[in-house]
């Protein structure tokens, strides 16, 4: 090669030099997802029955978010919106798929997830755990941009209960006691394969999802009446070990590390004195926590109060990452990096809703019921004896210990008159005065704000 050809090769090669240069500063994106994880199963959160130390140092590294929401109160909906930033109806997912009966519910491929996002900007993709967005062909991780998947397709109480290496099935039935750990190695072998690299690791875990189950390390048998404790504290270590698999890497502080829930507790969790549980819109069905830790961006040890929710990491991540948002998507979500910082952040409506209707609206200290609240039955709470092993036939752990209906992780909702009421959640969080009759105004207000949201759904699509 003469010196004119050497100066035309390093010329035209600068370009991909500069583009791998900006590639390799880009941040790594952590996502750990738990399962029915309650607003008040966190130390940093209030529980004060166990500790979860790794959490709670993420959140003094980071933010805590007290007033953070997702739109459906249960689990398949919910991860649509938190990958794609849609609304459900927007998306098209408002019911949980379900092996054997609904096959044809999933996420459309033709939806963009956080992984196409992410893998088109040259990051590696992995979901490990639980997908639930539709389990066949055309509704796979690898379909919406996961290069590698390990992990459940739907929940673990779904017959089968099948353990999937990308496509092809390793384990039938799945021995539930070692879901977190094995999560947590795959996790950690993703980080070690990958920290050259920018990668999106998107980590949903199995568990605290029914039937609960901890491996040995974790299960303590000389205390039965702590099952579910003990399980928190293996999520409490698997958040320890991706921590320490980043840190031996060097790259922990160039990694977005989230820790968050897709919806409120279940029996034998915790609202933290929120009324209601998972599958309701009461606060405590929808009000999850969340935590961001990036140095680079956030200060550490904040707390805010202002309300977002989860279709706001869409754009809030690729705008960390420095990917550009796609011009052809209508989002719900927002960039919640200023309020994130402590910043001035416009006020905007939050919505719930349940299946094809949406139940309520908050906006400011506001929150406005537009579908009656859903209230229990006596055979709702009442105390409810395992009487099979689950599930497939395979004793989970201490069957003695799940939890039943006698153990209501919030505050009991008792029936109010007016069918639609109107709380201030800044002076009454556990949603107990109705001051609908009050405030009128504030009532209309919120309703057309809810008229003005479902008309934006039928905004037409822009062709792809």
């Amino acid at each position: 090669m003469n010196v004119f050809q050497t100066c035309l090769f390093v010329a035209c090669m600068i370009p991909f030099l500069a583009a791998a240069d900006d590639l390799s500063q880009k941040p790594n994106v952590v996502l750990i997802l738990a399962d029915d994880l309650g607003y008040g199963d966190l130390s940093c959160y209030g529980q004060k029955e166990y500790r979860t130390p790794a959490i709670d140092r993420l959140a003094n590294e980071g933010v805590r978010a007290t007033d953070f929401y997702v739109p459906v109160p249960y689990c398949a909906p919910s991860r649509a919106s938190l990958l794609t930033g849609r609304f459900p109806f927007r998306h098209g997912m408002t019911r949980n798929p379900h092996p054997g009966t609904h096959d044809d519910v999933g996420l459309s491929p033709s939806e963009l997830t956080l992984g196409e996002v992410f893998g088109k900007a040259g990051y590696a993709t992995a979901c490990i755990g639980k997908w639930h967005l539709g389990h066949v062909d055309p509704f796979l991780p690898a379909r919406q941009g996961f290069e590698d998947y390990y992990g459940i397709l739907y929940s673990n109480d779904m017959l089968p209960v099948q353990l999937f290496d990308r496509d092809k099935v390793v384990e039938d039935p799945v021995d539930q006691s070692l879901l977190t750990e094995k999560y947590t190695a795959r996790a950690v072998k993703f980080i070690e394969e990958h920290k050259q690299e920018p990668f999106f690791l998107y980590l949903p875990h199995a568990m605290p999802h029914k039937p609960l189950a901890a491996s040995e390390n974790y299960y303590t048998p000389e205390t039965p009446e702590d099952l579910y404790a003990d399980v928190i504290r293996e999520m409490d270590g698997s958040v320890a070990a991706v921590r320490q698999a980043l840190e031996q890497a060097g790259i922990l502080d160039r990694t977005v590390f989230i820790f968050m829930s897709d919806n409120g507790p279940s029996y034998g969790g915790s609202t933290g004195g929120l009324k209601g549980r998972k599958a309701s819109a009461w606060e405590g069905g929808v009000r999850v926590p969340f935590i961001i830790r990036y140095p680079a961006v956030f200060p550490a040890g904040k707390e805010v109060a202002t309300p977002l929710w989860s279709l706001d990491l869409f754009p809030t991540l690729l705008e960390l990452a420095g990917v550009p948002l796609p011009e052809d998507v209508v989002l719900d979500g927002k960039d919640i990096i200023p309020a994130l910082k402590g910043e001035h952040f416009g006020r905007r409506p939050i919505f719930t809703a349940h299946n094809e209707k949406i139940i309520t609206i908050r906006d400011g200290d506001w929150k406005l019921y537009l579908e009656e609240p859903r209230y229990l039955k006596k055979s709702d709470v009442e105390s409810q004896p395992m009487l099979n092993p689950w599930p497939d036939g395979v004793t989970i752990i201490a069957p003695e210990e799940q939890p039943g209906p006698g153990q209501y992780p919030g505050i009991i909702p008792a029936r109010f008159s007016n069918p639609l009421p109107l709380f201030n959640l800044a002076e009454d969080p556990t949603e107990s005065l109705d001051l609908a009759a009050e405030y009128p105004e504030i009532v209309e207000r919120l309703k057309e704000a809810h008229q003005r949201f479902l008309k934006s759904m039928l905004r037409q699509e822009p062709q792809k």
